[in-house]
């Protein structure tokens, strides 16, 4: 039997959303529904199922962002799950997920659109055509580039950092910077001479740092690509960067290796 899960964090929608499916597809069993990311992505990967349901905006994690963790996440060899974005976006946006080829169902949900995508998830369902995995982390590329972003003013390039080691504030070069990682509400810089610490995000670092020398390759890491020696794959498959000054290595998440195919 198919299985899917639903994470949505509005009640009503959630039991909607999983009357329509029981009436348009009598054969899938919803295995759990969830009303946070958080949740979603425990679930998931507990247990497995075949489709995800998963709103875009939700407390904890996004749908982008479980999607993100559970690509990274997936157990080596095992199906990655048909993805279905639950959106409320307006007409424009729903162009652009026409455009990135990602399944969506808009709210309020209507039984002529899901009928539509459930048609089209029962066909890949049984084809289960290779790559797929690869194609559902292109759609998810397309569609993080969907979301809104609020309006700023043009931001100057970082040049320097002011870090915090102990109880000093270091003036770190931003090109000394081999890769920044994510830390609860700190972001760490990491150089060749050791850490630091800076009271940022990594969401709100990103635009301050020039795009052509600092890559993301993990929602938790921004990498200096002059800094990356090789990309390595490891026994499961996973891609990981051997960086230069640094003993580690630096993981890379799927949704951003083809940062890492040869040219």
């Amino acid at each position: 039997m198919t299985t899917a899960l639903i994470a949505e964090d509005e009640p009503i929608l959630a039991a909607t959303l999983a009357a329509s499916l029981k009436r348009l597809w009598p054969g899938l069993e919803i295995v759990a529904t969830c009303p946070h990311g958080v949740a979603a992505l425990a679930e998931a990967l507990a247990r497995q199922p075949d489709v995800l349901f998963l709103d875009i905006k939700m407390p904890g994690k996004t749908g982008l962002d479980v999607a993100e963790e559970l690509a990274d996440a997936w157990p080596a060899g095992k199906a990655f799950p048909q993805i279905v974005f639950v959106t409320a976006y307006d007409e424009y946006a729903v162009q652009a997920f026409d455009n990135a080829a990602a399944d969506y169902v808009l709210k309020p949900v209507s039984d002529e659109r899901l009928g539509r995508t459930v048609q089209r998830l029962r066909q890949r369902l049984e084809a289960q055509p290779a790559g797929g995995m690869e194609s559902l982390l292109a759609q998810l590329r397309a569609v993080a580039q969907l979301q809104p972003q609020p309006a700023q003013a043009p931001v100057e390039r970082l040049a320097v950092i002011r870090a915090a080691v102990g109880n000093q504030v270091r003036m770190i070069p931003v090109a000394e910077v081999v890769y920044f990682e994510a830390t609860d509400k700190y972001v760490n810089v990491v150089t060749a001479e050791g850490e630091a610490l800076i009271r940022t995000s990594l969401r709100d670092l990103l635009p301050q740092l020039d795009d052509r020398q600092f890559w993301q390759v993990h929602r938790g890491t921004i990498v200096n690509a002059t800094c990356v020696l090789s990309a390595v794959k490891d026994e499961a498959g996973k891609l990981a960067l051997n960086m230069k000054h640094r003993p580690e290595k630096v993981r890379v998440s799927p949704l951003y290796a083809h940062l890492f195919r040869q040219m």
